[in-house]
């Protein structure tokens, strides 16, 4: 179980860790192909249970309420990517030397000779919109392909289907690329380098580290954001990445770009890296109202894709046509209503400081409502940043006190509504008293900062709960 292709399957024995949305279809895809699958889950809920008969039905051996212990006679674990690198399965399988992969690094591995280059994405904050744009980029140029990854079609659904890609547009998360080492993309970018998930990485450095392995063996371009600063910098990793030769680094900027540079000029989204003499030449892509929504973050995303879409060739007027085509999910940014001259916009996918740093950036004078689950995150910089900006805040949810406490450090003088109550409700109670303090011409902005599963399923309720209440203030 080396590197290179595992071609023979049959008898193996693979424990996959973790049900869920890739350890499914993991288990389903090494069974087909000959395996002998146990599948080990720490729970053993009703939902595990379903999924259980389900695998077992064919063959597949389920063992639920127990992550823990190494089965007998195990020659490869495949984890779902948000098992913890610390836990003691793994801790297990180091000391009997078997290797850990992830769903990634499996799919990586089933392609075949002919298979579709990958183009990677990874990054704090951006990666969907990103992928998105890529996939309507490429679809313009008349290629076939698809987003994968963290979203879309299943990674192995992709590599192991019937459908032909001629490039894929790959969404990766830190976790994803901690447990996938032989990957190895035609072309990658980090979007951007924030704190998060550092409980489960364990410091800066290796959340950092495991981002930049998305630059690893690179064939033609890494994309970095040339905006970044804070250390590592995303053109940090790719200095430390090991490429092919001849691969570039290619910077993408929300100012105007230099040689070897993806920008912005006088509305004008420009590309100095992919042109015949890039030292004097620019090559037109699209406008800046080509993008939707244009805040500026969402112009760093586009340029991104961009610049991913060209390394692998595409032409300007593609770029263009897949940017006016896209349509970004609900919850980012999206507008809700104008009622009495305020507008309601609902971020709930700004679940960390850094997607509600750029949320609040695209707004002038803004009631904020912001709070759930901090997952560990400090808010200083984030409240001293938006403070200006700033006519109230409604906080709701467990975490609420570390924002408070934030704004009574930066942002003294700005009146701060305190919402000691985390049942669905409370949400409705927060649109109105954002209502209240709000005047015309202000935006009431829900960007949490903050993950929402102390009072929601997830950020998609968050916001469906947030836009219901302002549909109730309407009416």
């Amino acid at each position: 179980m080396g590197s290179g292709q595992v071609t023979d399957w049959q008898g193996k024995h693979v424990t996959v860790a973790g049900l869920g949305v890739s350890g499914v279809p993991a288990a389903r895809a090494l069974h087909g192909l000959g395996a002998e699958v146990t599948v080990v889950n720490d729970g053993d809920d009703a939902r595990a249970r379903e999924q259980a008969a389900e695998l077992e039905a064919l063959g597949v051996t389920v063992r639920l309420g127990d992550g823990e212990t190494l089965p007998d006679g195990t020659e490869l674990i495949v984890t779902a990517p948000g098992w913890r690198p610390d836990k003691p399965l793994f801790a297990a399988a180091d000391r009997a030397g078997v290797p850990v992969w992830g769903d990634v690094e499996l799919a990586w591995r089933l392609r075949g000779p002919d298979a579709a280059p990958w183009l990677a994405v990874t990054g704090t904050n951006g990666k969907t919109t990103t992928v998105q744009m890529l996939a309507s980029i490429l679809e313009a140029a008349g290629l076939r392909t698809a987003a994968v990854g963290n979203i879309g079609v299943s990674l192995l659904d992709a590599v192991l289907g019937e459908e032909p890609y001629d490039v894929l547009a790959v969404e990766l998360s830190s976790y994803q690329l901690h447990w996938a080492p032989s990957l190895r993309a035609h072309s990658a970018a980090v979007l951007n380098l924030a704190p998060d998930h550092l409980d489960w990485h364990g410091s800066m450095e290796a959340y950092a580290r495991d981002k930049g392995r998305v630059y690893e063996g690179n064939r033609v371009a890494c994309v970095y954001n040339a905006d970044a600063t804070g250390k590592p910098s995303t053109e940090d990793l790719v200095r430390e990445a090991d490429v092919e030769e001849g691969c570039r680094a290619v910077g993408f900027t929300l100012g105007a770009p230099g040689p070897s540079q993806l920008g912005v000029v006088e509305g004008i989204l420009v590309d100095r890296a992919f042109v015949e003499n890039r030292q004097r030449n620019a090559q037109e892509l699209a406008e800046v109202s080509d993008v939707n929504p244009p805040a500026p973050h969402n112009i760093a995303n586009a340029l991104a894709a961009a610049a991913l879409a060209r390394a692998y060739g595409v032409p300007a007027s593609a770029v263009r046509d897949g940017l006016r085509a896209f349509t970004p999910d609900a919850h980012r940014i999206a507008h809700v209503a104008d009622v009495d001259g305020v507008t309601y916009i609902d971020d709930s996918k700004a679940t960390n400081t850094h997607a509600a740093e750029a949320s609040l950036a695209a707004y002038d004078s803004i009631v904020w409502i912001a709070g759930g689950l901090a997952k560990g995150a400090t808010f200083d910089e984030l409240v001293g940043g938006a403070a200006k900006r700033l006519r109230g805040a409604v906080l709701i949810g467990r975490d609420r006190a570390l924002i408070r406490e934030a704004l009574a450090r930066h942002a003294p003088e700005v009146p701060v509504v305190d919402l000691d109550r985390t049942d669905t409700g409370a949400m409705l109670q927060a649109v109105q008293e954002a209502q209240r303090l709000a005047q015309p011409g202000d935006t009431v902005l829900l960007a949490p900062a903050c993950a929402s599963m102390d009072m929601f399923a997830n950020y998609n309720k968050r916001g469906d709960a947030f836009a219901q209440a302002v549909r109730e203030l309407g009416a």
